[in-house]
């Protein structure tokens, strides 16, 4: 069916099942950033295959709502098909709320999927059309009922990692996390976001494309440890490991019952951001909801010393696979057909080769010319080009070792450039490099620091329209929280051992963008009168393009910068390279 057809179908149940307005999210039943194939119901009503997005489908209109990631993207995946774009947080643009507020009047029912909206969200919601009467119709997935050939949920086998890799039992993260509890007076603590589960458990599954989590539900008391999962997916080795530990398997949509069980007056944690409206729902109402973060959230986010060294290995493993790529293709562009498919697949045939690779990251942006105008364009057959031997390709990769993840963008010059191109890449830099060499006193958060990043395109009144850096998993989601460096937000204290990419760019539509990252690990630097004072460690090795530089636009203490930074790389990446690399390395690293 064309995504006509397929609204009309919804329409059609929509009207049978007295609902006026339905709201189709992004969201699996965890809150996941990335989905399944089962749960891409928002991609098959609209057409549109970006990671964030959500649809608001009535009787005379479709709306698709989405962030500036993807404002060229949407508008290219929705022309045609009667879906309207609304840009978030565009002038005029009215927020899903307020047009929900506006749009719906006395009496009328609002459906959603309760299992993909949060618990925060269906109470907003709630609370924002009460005065209007509306009803609510959540029990049921419409987009599921006409979407006749969906996929099954996934069930991939689960295997469990070591403690050399995790370097924490997952007996003594239970019982972090069961001190927690006592502290705050909590008697349970349901967990339902899948990277925290994979956390804890020290387990690893392959249930979201290139996101190693295992789809699951978990509930934690002081002496029960309940997966809700399931078990075609475990293998006996993994069963009986976790049965050592307490952990009893229950099938997976078992959760539901489950929580209308739990006994009176009993005092549940949990999180009404991540859970599920329909599981919150499920509670009795004498249970006393405590609405916290996740207790994982920051021993997850804040990498212990163990993870931290085996971050540096798989950095040096990436750098030598991605160096490769760049000598590759600087080399061979013009003289043998390279597109931008067959450029990532040699990429990830470069990382495969590499001891305790397991995957890719994440999808890999190999993007040329004004592709790389699309901040998360990623190339597919259909829309797949050649490169030419000049201009600028965009590569924004990583991968998944035992050692860690990986997630690294290098803007490629393929020949000559013109000075536009020259101009930004080298502004783009001098944020990237300036950030990476922060101090700042223990207590600052990204907010604090975004600033650094962007001030050399603020000065000239330019900018890039997303976050300039995220948290990053270990062998887990490479979008991590808490920390992160966003100048309207990112407010999480930088702590010793998270780890955040540092990725200013600059992009002009239907010509070119250019984005520099890296990865960097929080650390202590000295501790004076005023104070503790922090650091960065840049975990990514592979050297930034020379060729794209305007040596004039930066500063001394800037060049002193990125010749040390180069000369890092050429130490450490070097060993691993044949001679014909290494010579080259050698003068791609020179000083300037």
């Amino acid at each position: 069916m064309t995504v006509q057809e397929r609204l009309a179908a919804l329409r059609s149940l929509m009207k049978e099942k007295n609902v006026d307005a339905y709201l189709v999210p992004t969201d699996d039943f965890h809150g996941s950033e990335y989905v399944g194939d089962y749960f891409k119901c928002r991609k098959y009503i609209t057409g549109f295959t970006g990671s964030a997005g959500t649809a608001v489908i009535t009787s005379d209109m479709a709306g698709l709502w989405t962030d500036g990631r993807y404002f060229i993207q949407a508008a290219q995946q929705l022309e045609g098909t009667t879906v309207t774009l609304f840009k978030m947080g565009e002038p005029g643009v009215p927020t899903i709320h307020e047009f929900l507020k506006d749009k719906l009047t006395e009496g009328m029912c609002l459906g959603f999927d309760g299992r993909c909206v949060s618990s925060a969200e269906a109470e907003e919601l709630k609370s924002l059309l009460a005065d209007k009467n509306i009803r609510f119709s959540v029990e049921e997935d419409l987009v599921g009922e006409i979407w006749k050939e969906r996929p099954e949920l996934s069930c991939e086998p689960v295997m469990e990692l070591e403690e050399k890799w995790a370097g924490k039992s997952r007996a003594d993260k239970c019982s972090q996390i069961r001190e927690k509890m006592a502290e705050k007076g909590a008697d349970a603590f349901i967990l339902t976001s899948l990277d925290d589960i994979a956390w804890l458990l020290n387990i690893r599954g392959n249930d979201i494309h290139c996101c190693p989590v295992v789809l699951s539900y978990l509930v934690m008391t002081q002496d029960e440890l309940l997966l809700f999962a399931n078990e075609k997916a475990f293998d006996t080795t993994v069963k009986m490991s976790l049965e050592k530990d307490g952990v009893v398997l229950k099938p997976y949509n078992d959760i539901y019952q489950y929580a209308k069980t739990i006994p009176e007056n009993k005092t549940v944690l949990l999180s009404r951001k991540n859970v599920n409206s329909r599981l919150v729902s499920s509670l009795p109402e004498s249970v006393k909801i405590m609405d916290e973060e996740n207790l994982t959230l920051f021993p997850k986010a804040v990498k212990n010393p163990v993870e931290v060294e085996n971050e540096r290995i798989a950095h040096i493993k990436d750098g030598v696979a991605v160096t490769k790529f760049i000598y590759w293709l600087k080399k061979n562009v013009g003289k043998t057909t390279i597109t931008e498919l067959s450029a990532a697949d040699h990429l990830f045939a470069l990382r495969k080769e590499q001891e305790n690779f397991l995957d890719n990251s994440f999808d890999p942006i190999v993007s040329y010319a004004g592709h790389a105008a699309i901040c998360h364009y990623s190339p597919s057959p259909e829309t797949d080009i050649p490169l030419e031997p000049h201009g600028l390709a965009l590569c924004d990769t990583g991968g998944h070792y035992l050692e860690g993840s990986t997630d690294i963008t290098r803007t490629v010059v393929l020949g000559p450039v013109t000075e536009k191109e020259k101009k930004y890449f080298t502004l783009v830099l001098k944020g990237h490099l300036n950030l990476s060499d922060a101090k700042f006193r223990y207590g600052c958060s990204g907010q604090n620091l975004d600033y650094i990043a962007r001030e050399p395109l603020w000065r000239l009144g330019e900018d890039y329209n997303h976050g300039t850096g995220h948290g990053v998993g270990y062998l887990l989601n490479v979008h991590e929280g808490p920390n992160s460096f966003r100048w309207k937000s990112g407010t999480a204290v930088l702590e010793e051992g998270m780890i955040t990419s540092n990725e200013p760019g600059y992009y002009v539509e239907n010509e070119f963008g250019i984005r520099h990252e890296n990865l960097l690990v929080c650390q202590k630097a000295e501790k004076t009168a005023y104070g503790q004072f922090m650091c960065f460690e840049n975990l990514t090795m592979v050297p930034f393009d020379l060729e794209g530089i305007e040596p004039e636009l930066l500063s001394d203490h800037e060049k002193e910068l990125l010749n040390r930074y180069h000369a890092e790389v050429y130490t450490k990446i070097s060993p691993y390279l044949n001679d014909e690399e290494k010579q080259w390395l050698k003068e791609a690293t020179r000083e300037i």
